[in-house]
């Protein structure tokens, strides 16, 4: 009877070993889904703030159309990428989407440079709520990013280590590691401020 009984005792204690790495798997898996989608909504948010800001500053810089234009392009660019949960294990769409993000965050670079040369419109009230939006917009993005590669990280330990490996192999063929959040090369380099 005592025989029995620690082989109950010793099953319920691998069996509920199984079901904590079997369950790992999938639930990490739609974590990383649930933190890329934050990222895209961050992103999304810096679109629709877009519109307002360029055309709070063209009200004042009518002739610099070359910048708006250009930010006016990377917006449309971005929003006909369009990547869902289930795209986040594809590194070409990542790279894509992440391209076409990284060129509207320097066409607003040059917006924002323009804006320094209207010192009326830096003290537009309307202005100042646009780019203090933006600013915020732009921390999101980073803690959303931040977010999404500390899931990324978990998941892909889930898939690389013991006995998550293993259990992944049998019961989740499908599941492959996840590529992060890798910055661009020009995204490293030192930004050179000038005065001039």
């Amino acid at each position: 009877m005592k025989g029995l009984a620690g082989l109950l005792v010793v099953v319920a204690i691998f069996g509920g070993i199984f079901l904590k790495y079997y369950n790992q798997v999938p639930t990490l898996d739609e974590t990383t889904k649930e933190k890329w989608s934050q990222v895209q909504n961050q992103y999304k948010r810096r679109a629709d703030l877009i519109p307002n800001l360029v055309s709070t500053v063209q009200g004042y810089a009518a002739h610099e159309k070359s910048v708006f234009a250009e930010v006016t392009e990377a917006r449309s660019k971005v929003s006909q990428i369009t990547i869902n949960a289930n795209d986040a294990s594809d590194p070409a769409k990542i790279r894509e989407f992440m391209e076409a993000q990284r060129h509207l965050g320097g066409a607003l670079s040059r917006l924002m440079a323009v804006s320094e040369n209207y010192p009326q419109l830096k003290a537009d009230q309307n202005f100042l709520a646009l780019q203090s939006q933006l600013e915020g917009t732009e921390n999101r993005i980073s803690v959303a990013r931040k977010d999404y590669i500390a899931s990324v990280k978990e998941y892909n330990l889930a898939l690389r280590t013991f006995p998550g490996k293993f259990v992944a192999q049998i019961f989740h063929p499908e599941a492959k590691l996840k590529d992060t959040f890798e910055a661009s090369e020009s995204e490293q380099n030192r930004p050179e401020v000038s005065f001039k």
